[in-house]
């Protein structure tokens, strides 16, 4: 049977700190993932749910992007994986009763872990003005609710609709055409806060703004450069990829400041080696980069590459690139003494490295949240793509851009249309198919939204799925913006902490998840998803939904924008929430690459959309050409005595989501407020093993914030740096603190001072 949920929120007063470990899943992941599923779901449950995950004729997992390779195994998913079905198809509920014993107020008090613990949503819940609870409503009483909120705006600018990564390419297309034909671009999304940068770079540089590489390409690579990434916990499959790459002849480069087990050695449980031996061994060099320094490293490499006699891929360069004599001639400023002193490497690593790179024909570069969040992510990302023009390894297999997405499906509701800033092409598009004219000044970002909400200028703010509150930065300006708000409303699937940060009043709508059967007027339905490589797919639930009453996401975005739109719509909704069929038919015709979308969504696997440099070679950039470019070299400046904090997710968690207490290859347990540091740096400061600590950041404009009580753990980071869990350390980043060009919180260099505590009281409950 399944366990009960936690009655209260555990104390996290002394979490044990034993030695980190050096290699990645094995037998514990398979009994770990086993254990947590049970708990939630019952024996049986587990074994009929856990088989149908990343199945041909199975649902796609709620957890990260990553692909499915051609031929699946029988049990296709990970230790975090098995986490994220089991807190979806759990058989614990909150229902009318629960909120009816819990104030809002005591909800605010308690930690994202034991909010999420306690079950599936099952009806639709209100928030009236100057309650302290949430009460049951009908549907129909939620959507007029809404409607007549939206209606009253003075402005469709005045509602921002948030998107997360989980919501299908059905639920995303008809959201952003809900919010278009309502008036408004603000389409901000959790795209915003991760791989933005990573568009940004790629579009002003090779035409498209997502990755260049197929599974087969990465499993082909002479080397991998894997750069601010940590798989073994945010995407545990891709070691199955590296580990088929080594057994063909690739090398891996890791960079980060952190090692990383999953990097040091996969004990792929698929296997005997794994299960029962010692695994294989992924590294074959490690770079313990200063946070930040990655763009100097990139920019030295390509110095030194252009210095080297037949390095440079001369055809390539001369037929497909534009501005390489301008990046040419910036490149010998690249010095030595500078990039040491910004990588915190030695010369001998740099120059192992360079030999690698030489010896490689076919290199491909992945790269995740420790090189898009930092002011100077997108000349980082462009600093990549140089290194990879200059030896011809855009558009030729085994090679290319790779920058891994987190959230599942969260590159196909951009490709759906979920941006603030849509290309005039796809409006126009979506105009010709749908008869009415879409606004096309640009709307919010996250950021931005956030100021509109804090400064009145925003006044509705409506969530599909996600945990804004918990997400966003500056956690204390984004809830004191959140409850000037006039109405949120979050469509959501489990309790968080953003359901209890509310503005004057307050929905939550139930939906299905993607383990659930979604049965409406037309049949049983199903959803599509585009993975972290371009791949699109089918999604079926298996599952009875969690309460009969549940809405889709689709179903739900339908019926409000008939309540909201009214009879001045000739858009069908009644007809695309009966059969999302409808749906794909007008994707078909608005969304380059979904040609016939319905036919070859049907094949096992599904289908890869265009991406014009690697299946052609050609570049659809302002120049026609794939564009070299000149950035300045920048890194992170820190004060004396001060420390570069980088924020991080632990074994335990994926995005806001919190599953457990422990970091289990980082030999953390019982314990989510610690922080990291190198045990000279703690020596320093006077602060040993175990010591309890405030951390203190410093912002530009003078001002500061602080996140109290951290348990110190010595660890081996880079001298200088730190890290520790979000969303406990969102505080410290600053709104204003976000990347050039994409704004993205640069959550991954917050200059921070460490001091002893000022209050030694333990016992602490992290929110």
């Amino acid at each position: 049977m399944p366990a009960e949920p936690p009655a209260t929120d555990p104390v996290q007063d002394a979490p044990a700190v034993g030695a980190p470990r050096h290699s990645a899943a094995g037998l514990p992941a398979v009994g770990h993932a086993l254990r947590v599923a049970q708990r939630q779901m019952g024996v049986r449950r587990t074994a009929l749910t856990l088989l149908r995950v990343n199945q041909p004729d199975g649902f796609d997992c709620p957890g990260c992007a990553w692909p499915e390779p051609g031929r699946t195994h029988t049990a296709e998913f990970c230790e975090n994986g098995a986490k994220a079905v089991a807190e979806e198809a759990t058989l614990r509920r909150v229902t009318p009763e629960f909120f009816a014993e819990h104030p809002v107020g005591e909800l605010a008090g308690r930690s994202g872990y034991w909010l999420g613990q306690q079950g599936r949503l099952t009806t639709p819940m209100y928030l009236p003005e100057g309650a302290d609870r949430y009460e049951p409503v009908s549907w129909e009483r939620a959507f007029d609710i809404v409607a007549d909120e939206l209606r009253s705006l003075d402005s469709p600018d005045e509602a921002v609709f948030y998107t997360s990564g989980r919501t299908s390419n059905e639920a995303a297309f008809l959201y952003q055409l809900f919010a278009r034909e309502f008036g408004t671009n603000n389409l901000p999304d959790c795209s915003n806060m991760c791989h933005e940068s990573s568009g940004s770079a790629l579009v002003e540089t090779i035409g498209v703004g997502k990755g260049s590489v197929t599974l087969e390409d990465l499993h082909h690579a002479d080397l991998i450069i894997v750069a601010g990434q940590n798989p073994g916990t945010n995407h545990p499959r891709m070691l199955s990829a590296l580990e088929r790459a080594k057994a063909g002849g690739s090398r891996i480069i890791s960079v980060n400041p952190l090692p990383e087990a999953g990097l040091e050695r996969f004990r792929n449980p698929q296997t005997p080696r794994g299960l029962a031996g010692r695994g294989t061994a992924l590294t074959d060099l490690f770079l313990q980069i200063r946070i930040g320094g990655d763009q100097a490293l990139f920019r030295l490499l390509n110095r030194l590459i252009l210095e080297r006699d037949g390095a440079v891929d001369t055809a390539f360069v001369t037929e497909h690139c534009h501005g390489f004599d301008e990046f040419a001639a910036a490149a010998p400023a690249a010095d030595w003494d500078e990039t040491l002193a910004a990588t915190g490497l030695d010369r001998s690593e740099i120059e192992r490295a360079l030999e690698m790179v030489l010896a490689s024909r076919r290199t491909v570069v992945c790269w995740a949240m420790g090189l898009t969040q930092h002011k100077h992510a997108v000349p980082t990302i462009k600093e990549v793509v140089n290194f990879l023009l200059l030896r011809g390894n855009i558009g030729r297999p085994g090679a290319g851009v790779c920058p891994v997405r987190g959230h599942s499906n969260v590159q196909g509701d951009r490709t759906m249309g979920i941006h603030e800033k849509p290309a005039a092409a796809f409006l126009d598009a979506l105009e010709h198919e749908f008869g009415f004219a879409p606004p096309r000044r640009h709307g919010l970002d996250v950021v931005e939204a956030i100021r509109a909400l804090r400064d009145g200028r925003a006044k509705v703010f409506f969530a599909m799925g996600g945990n804004f509150v918990a997400a966003s930065p500056d956690t204390d300006v984004t809830e004191a913006a959140m409850r000037r708000a006039r109405l949120t409303v979050h469509v959501s699937t489990k309790l968080n902490r953003s359901h209890c940060v509310t503005g004057t009043r307050a929905l939550i709508l139930p939906t299905l998840g993607r383990t659930e059967r979604d049965v409406r007027a037309g049949g049983e339905q199903f959803v599509t998803v585009e993975d972290s490589m371009g791949m699109v797919h089918a999604s079926r639930g298996r599952l009875r939904p969690a309460d009969d009453a549940l809405l889709s996401e689709p179903a739900i975005v339908c019926r409000l924008a008939r309540r909201v739109l009214g009879e001045d719509s000739a858009t069908p909704w009644e007809e695309f929430e009966a059969d999302y069929r409808r749906v794909r038919e007008r994707i078909a015709r608005v969304v380059p690459g979904f040609e016939d979308f319905e036919e070859r969504v049907a094949r096992p696997g599904g289908f890869a959309l265009p991406h014009a440099p690697r299946d052609s070679r050609t570049f659809p950039t302002a120049t026609g050409k794939a564009n070299f470019t000149a950035s300045p070299v920048e890194y992170p400046q820190v004060p004396a005595g001060r420390l570069l904090l980088q924020t991080l997710r632990s074994h335990d968690q994926y995005n806001t989501t919190i599953y457990g207490l422990d970091d289990r290859y980082r030999g953390i347990s019982g314990g989510r407020r610690i922080v990291l540091v190198h045990p000279d740096d703690a020596a320093e400061r006077g602060l040993a093993d175990g010591a309890l600590a405030d951390l203190t950041s410093e912002w530009t404009d003078g001002s500061e914030r602080t996140a109290p009580g951290f348990r110190v753990v010595h660890y081996p980071t880079t001298r200088g740096c730190a890290a520790a869990y979000y969303p406990e350390t969102n505080v410290l980043v600053p709104l204003d603190a976000t990347a050039d060009v994409s704004n993205t919180p640069a959550s991954k260099s917050v200059v921070i001072r460490l001091t002893p505590a000022a209050d030694a009281r333990t016992g602490l409950v992290e929110r």
